[in-house]
């Protein structure tokens, strides 16, 4: 089992003095109101401005090195910013992302080690962590690519299994020469997944499932405000769709996007492209890291979604007598 090491402990003990002198109300107000052009019922008290960090980390073979640096990056981010509110990791942050590596990595849920550091680290700082992705054993022959969302209470309040897996063949003269196939050694999940952090709705997929506008829109129609992709996209790709699909994404649902990437390394097996990047309601990208490791932390305004589907409320101007994106399995 994989513990928080007492320098950590001790770090987390000061951040938690400090933030019981730094809360600040001013962020909290009361709507309580359901909004047909906006298309979302938000709880009585919401946060309208959330703070939010994305962790381009690098990843090596040895789980505890990863989760330690995991750790000790999330510890930084809040340290420096007290009003840090929600921490995303990158896809497949605590191992190597290979198929040959899914199975010997792979961990229960949630008793495994990587997600005991994240719901004690999530209760210790009192916030929220999307714990990227890891390989979820549930059978000795039957792994899924796994998100974890923890509260601050340390509570696991979401788990998305990856429902679009990664399969690509592509040819030279198409920049790649790439074969990838994840459904060699995982399988799909089959659930759509809606978290509420402070008082919003985030719907979250991983990496490939962002390819898919079906997905997205669904979440819409549950009332999302914000899509979460923890995303080890595939280099060959990235130049050309990465920045494109979240715009999409972002502009089609007028709504948040933000991906979160393992820094980039050019000596793996797997390249992952880097430039983890929050998109906001506009379709305009908001902020953008580079490719090796960096830490982004930025503010959500909710207030902006509001704003857009009010200037362009095309929600309520869909034909729903001729087309519609229905929910097949709730």
């Amino acid at each position: 089992m994989h513990h928080l090491s007492e320098f950590h402990k001790q770090e987390l003990h000061n951040i938690a003095i400090r933030l019981e002198h730094s809360i600040d109300n001013d962020k909290y107000a009361c709507d309580g109101y359901f909004d047909y052009v906006c298309g979302r019922n938000r709880p009585l008290f919401s946060i309208l401005e959330l703070t939010i960090a994305l962790l381009q980390l690098p990843v090596c073979n040895d789980v505890a090195t990863n989760v330690d640096n995991a750790v000790k990056a999330i510890t930084e981010a809040k340290l420096k910013n007290p009003n840090l509110q929600l921490v995303v990791l990158p896809e497949g942050f605590n191992a190597p992302y290979a198929i040959e590596y899914f199975s010997k990595y792979a961990e229960k849920i949630p008793e495994g080690q990587t997600c005991q550091v994240l719901s004690q680290l999530a209760y210790s700082l009192k916030i929220y962590i999307i714990g990227g992705s890891i390989i979820e054993r549930v059978e000795p022959d039957k792994l899924y690519n796994t998100c974890t969302v923890w509260s601050p209470s340390g509570k696991l309040i979401g788990r998305h299994r990856k429902i679009h897996l990664f399969h690509i063949d592509i040819d030279i003269e198409n920049e790649g020469g790439s074969f990838f196939n994840e459904g060699l050694a995982l399988t799909a999940g089959n659930d759509l997944t809606v978290v509420d952090i402070a008082g919003h709705k985030v719907g979250l997929g991983i990496c490939h499932d962002k390819r898919f506008e079906e997905l997205a829109r669904a979440y819409r129609n549950l009332g999302c405000e914000m899509l979460i992709y923890p995303s080890a996209f595939c280099i060959c790709q990235g130049p050309m769709h990465w920045e494109l699909l979240q715009r999409a994404r972002a502009s089609d649902n007028q709504l948040f996007v933000a991906t979160c990437s393992p820094a980039r390394d050019n000596k793996s097996g797997y390249v992952a492209y880097g430039h983890s990047m929050i998109v906001d309601p506009w379709g305009r990208v908001q902020r953008e890291a580079g490719a090796t490791r960096q830490v982004i932390i930025d503010d959500i305004d909710f207030n902006m979604v509001d704003a857009v589907r009010r200037q362009i409320p095309i929600f309520p101007q869909r034909r729903t007598d001729i087309y519609s994106t229905q929910l097949i399995k709730q």
